[in-house]
């Protein structure tokens, strides 16, 4: 298969031709945020306001948000505050007392597995302070309760440190104890009561050793002839530091986190970060963001940047504009934000010259595009990667570089980086001239200031060398989101020909040996590549002859090192592909450039969401100024696609044809 050929369709309509992206405006997109509202929405504000209660089930704009609590943004939360009522809202606080009820009720012998396994989630908490207010609180109330983070998500289960404390000393004591460690007061003690057992105080005095030696150190004295053990908290500058709340308030004094929405146009997101980055004098790392956007298009998406206040940001905003950027909801925040850290995206796009397929059986531009939009909107289309994934070059792609990558050919992975493509502007000079002389610092003196990672890569590189060390600390400089970029390109240019070969050769219906969701409480409908191995299920073949799932719960891994493959000839043409570009003992590390590719599993179909469609001339769309062919047919559409899904697939569905 052709690195671009996408060659399966779900739906059997005839489709159409048009043309799009025929200037940035004919395709708008806008990020919904992990609250489920645009970017750039005005409501933004009022939404980080919602009470816990109203922030549960939220749908906007048809993509669903599972049941999470935000009761983070409902109250600003002192660190002092340990009403549970308060923090986690009413409902949740209830379902952590039933939750506890039941644990401390104990298991009978055939539930023992059960509850030993148990766990309840409290929901989401975007700000890690608040975070921190939840673990604190949890565990000041329920001392047997472990907490624990999962991205922003926290979890609470039986404490495994309390369960053994718990058969040394009594509960009440037990559960003082887990106070005493949670307070963390330098200089305090705690005694244990009084034990004539050298026996049992020795177990007591391993236990804390083994479990909290850092922490504290313990002693055995003796009062009138009972002997007890004191626990004292060790002094900061005698233990190794710890954050706590204070700490990442007195860090937030230092490092500084400015959030704004980012609209762009006709600007890659990596190049827009890099000019930014020029002008606020800070390193492109400094920029974080949920996702990459389109570059021939006008996209709105959130980003924070270290070290820079909103103050110093909007100085620069005219600046920015100057160079098709615009910068809004400006505003202060505790974190940097996490790649895929949204719900997913709303597209505004237009359609021009619509026109039949040669052959097409019906003529009827109205009903063709009705047939068309209907048949996407029930059955999705196949979710393949977009043209995005793989970077805007024609000669060379990311994916080809991530392979390079892959396989540690640093030397060759440099030169790939520097392909030139056809034109004549500065970089692509700059790059001939590179792999022509290999000199990197006449070659950085050529390269334009605002192509931040070539001229990083170039600075390491004149001076480490060009040889296999110097291409390794070339790669090396840039961020390690930039670095993993080109991995996860590759990958997904196997998972895009593992959903063609899916589809030629096995049936469209899921199949013995197919990988499918393994939760029973959760669908794919806002499922993207958050997938993990345990939550993975193999169709049987019973399965398949009763039709127990449909070929929308069908999922595909995404090559890494601890995926789970098909056990069918898919999982074969993994084996068979990754053989023949050189990867057959690949363990998707990289270990010189710190890089760890795991793997996760998407599904093999997407749906749009609020799907909807008008069919118009160009003097009903645009103003007289602005017009283009006289009558010309132009399709105007608008739908919501979930987080990693790509409006240019979706439309190559509609219009059964290649759009880029």
């Amino acid at each position: 298969m052709e690195r671009d050929c996408l060659p399966c369709f779900i739906s059997d309509h005839e489709g159409f031709h048009g043309t799009i992206k025929n200037s940035p405006k004919d395709f708008v997109v806008i990020e919904i945020d992990d609250h489920g509202q645009p970017v750039n929405s005005s409501h933004i504000q009022k939404e980080l306001t919602k009470k816990p209660s109203q922030a549960n089930q939220t749908t906007i704009k048809g993509i669903v948000k599972s049941k999470q609590s935000t009761s983070d943004d409902a109250y600003p939360l002192n660190q002092d505050c340990f009403d549970l009522s308060i923090i986690l809202g009413p409902a949740v606080n209830k379902e952590l007392e039933q939750f506890t009820n039941r644990m401390k009720m104990g298991a009978s012998p055939s539930e023992h597995d059960e509850l030993e396994n148990m766990e309840m989630s409290l929901g989401t908490f975007l700000d890690k302070h608040q975070r921190a207010v939840v673990h604190r609180a949890v565990r000041h109330n329920f001392p047997f309760l472990q907490t624990v983070t999962n991205q922003s998500e926290i979890r609470v289960r039986e404490d495994p440190d309390f369960k053994e404390l718990s058969k040394l000393a009594s509960e009440e004591e037990a559960e003082e104890f887990i106070r005493f460690i949670d307070s963390k007061v330098p200089g305090t003690v705690f005694t244990f009561l009084p034990d004539d057992s050298k026996e049992h105080r020795t177990s007591v005095h391993h236990f804390v050793s083994r479990r909290f030696g850092k922490l504290v150190e313990t002693k055995s004295f003796s009062d009138q002839q009972k002997t007890s053990i004191t626990v004292r908290l060790r002094d900061r500058s005698k233990q190794p530091k710890k954050r706590t709340i204070t700490d990442c308030q007195a860090e937030e004094e230092v490092t500084l986190y400015t959030a704004f929405t980012l609209c762009k146009e006709n600007l890659e997101t990596l190049e827009a970060i890099s000019y930014m980055a020029a002008v606020l004098g800070v390193l492109p790392s400094d920029f974080t963001y949920a996702g990459i956007k389109d570059k021939r298009a006008i996209t709105y998406q959130a980003m924070v940047v270290k070290k820079i206040s909103p103050k110093q940001l909007m100085e620069k905003v005219s600046e920015f504009e100057r160079r098709g950027m615009q910068l809004s909801h400006i505003r202060p925040v505790s974190e940097s934000l996490k790649l895929g850290r949204l719900l997913g995206n709303h597209f505004d796009l237009v359609i021009r010259d619509l026109k039949c397929h040669e052959k097409c059986r019906v003529t009827n531009l109205n009903k063709l595009v009705k047939e068309a939009v209907e048949n996407v909107k029930n059955k999705g289309f196949v979710n393949y990667y977009g043209p995005q994934r793989f970077g805007s070059g024609l000669c060379v792609q990311a994916d080809q570089i991530g392979l390079a990558l892959l396989k540690e050919e640093m030397e060759t992975s440099v030169k790939l980086f520097f392909t030139p493509e056809d034109g004549d502007d500065l970089q692509n000079k700059a790059k001939r001239h590179f792999l022509l002389t290999g000199n990197a610092k006449e070659t950085l003196a050529l390269m334009p200031a605002y192509k931040a990672r070539e001229r990083l890569m170039l600075r390491a590189l004149h001076r480490y060398g060009s040889e296999q060390e110097g291409c390794t600390r070339g790669w090396l400089s840039l961020p390690h989101s930039m670095r993993l970029f080109y991995l996860h390109s590759y990958c997904s240019r196997v998972w895009n020909e593992a959903a063609a070969y899916r589809l030629q050769k096995l049936d469209f219906k899921p199949v013995q040996g197919d990988l499918v969701w393994g939760g029973c409480e959760k669908g794919l409908e806002d499922v993207t590549e958050e997938l993990k191995a345990p939550q993975v299920h193999v169709v049987t073949y019973e399965e398949e002859k009763d039709n127990v799932f449909s070929l929308n719960e069908v999922i595909l891994p995404m090559p890494g090192n601890t995926v789970k493959y098909p056990e069918n000839l898919l999982g074969q043409w993994y084996l068979n592909r990754l053989a023949q570009d050189g990867l057959g003992m690949c363990r998707f590390r990289v270990t010189p450039l710190k890089l760890n590719v795991p793997g996760c599993y998407r599904p093999l179909l997407a749906k749009p969401q609020s799907i909807s469609y008008s069919l118009q001339t160009a003097e009903e769309l645009e103003t007289t100024s602005q017009k283009l062919k006289s009558g010309a047919p132009i399709l105007t559409l608008a739908f919501d696609l979930n987080a990693s899904c790509y409006a240019t697939v979706c439309l190559r569905e509609i219009m059964k044809c290649d759009v880029s």
